[in-house]
């Protein structure tokens, strides 16, 4: 079980009015990250960082810490 998991990017992304395909065409995230959040994957901090920024939000509203239970 995934530690790190990403459903709060989703919501922000929608709240924000920004689609997987403008994160693509318009900001050059690869569609290969976007495969990686969406299986749950590692991304590195560049990746969290330019999220961050397209977004004009805080890494809280992109990844949620779970713990194991």
């Amino acid at each position: 079980m995934n530690m790190i998991v990403y459903d709060r990017l989703w919501e922000t992304m929608k709240r924000k009015g920004v689609s997987q395909y403008k994160l693509i065409k318009e900001h050059g995230i690869s569609s290969g990250q976007l495969d990686r959040i969406r299986k749950g994957e590692n991304i590195n901090m560049y990746t969290l960082d330019t999220l961050c920024r397209i977004l004009d939000c805080r890494v809280e509203e992109i990844i949620e810490y779970r713990k194991e239970e």
